[in-house]
């Protein structure tokens, strides 16, 4: 019986990182990883992505499809009750890993008709109709901030850097004890874009000899503590564990 795990993200700018801690949380044994390519539409119906349809080709009877979340791998109830369909047919189990489905054995039968039992049918189609519902309010929401901020003159995107004839200011400013997080809130521009504009007047800078390569400087990330958990290194390796072959 083989565990196969199914990932995908929305866009390209995103990462399989929170699915990854999730699967890897879960002590799935001898993983078979199929994931879409990055940017795989969630509007595309779930058995016509190619990986998916990668993982049915693949699978067996009593093997297990694992997935961190039900809506990485659909969104609309059609789509949800579709799925369930084929792998009920393919006699293939479902393991979802978080939210409200992980509580839930969707694949549950009546013992006599084999049809999905009504309350599982029910309770699918509710948390699904949920879930749609919080993300129009995010995009709407999203929405009217972004609109509001225009009104006030903000416009969406990064920060400016700091004007050229603003840097002599400002690095004068920060050697007599202005703050980064000061000295950013006055300029209207990120922590980073001051940071460029004193990096050798940072503590922790060492000038190079002439001619030597640049050193690889470490990326520092400043997040909130529940998206600084997500963003924990899996303690497996998704390649590692793939199998090209089956019989």
């Amino acid at each position: 019986m083989a565990n196969l795990v199914y990932k995908r993200v929305s866009t390209d700018q995103q990462s399989t990182d929170r699915q990854d801690l999730v699967l890897a949380e879960a002590g799935i044994e001898a993983p078979v990883i199929f994931e879409e390519d990055a940017g795989t539409s969630s509007r595309l119906h779930p058995l016509q992505r190619p990986k998916f349809g990668e993982l049915l080709t693949y699978a067996r009877p009593g093997d297990t499809v694992h997935i961190s979340e039900m809506f990485r791998l659909v969104r609309g109830t059609g789509h949800i009750l579709d799925v369930l369909d084929v792998l009920h047919r393919d006699r293939l189990a479902l393991r979802i890993h978080d939210g409200a489905f992980s509580a839930m054995d969707l694949t549950a039968r009546h013992p006599r008709t084999g049809e999905l039992l009504s309350t599982v049918k029910f309770m699918v189609q509710t948390l699904a109709a949920a879930g749609e519902l919080q993300r129009d309010l995010q995009r709407e929401l999203t929405y009217d901030g972004l609109r509001a901020a225009e009104a006030k003159g903000n416009k969406g995107g990064r920060r400016p850097a700091i004007p050229a004839d603003k840097t002599d200011d400002v690095r004068t400013a920060y050697v007599e004890g202005r703050s980064i997080a000061a000295l950013a809130r006055e300029h209207r521009v990120s922590r980073g874009a001051i940071r460029t504009a004193v990096a050798d007047l940072l503590p922790e800078y060492t000038a190079a000899a002439p001619g030597a390569p640049a050193p690889e400087l470490p990326v520092v990330l400043d997040m909130p503590g529940k998206v600084a958990d997500f963003s924990a290194p899996p303690s497996w390796s998704p390649s590692s564990a793939s199998r090209s072959t089956r019989v």
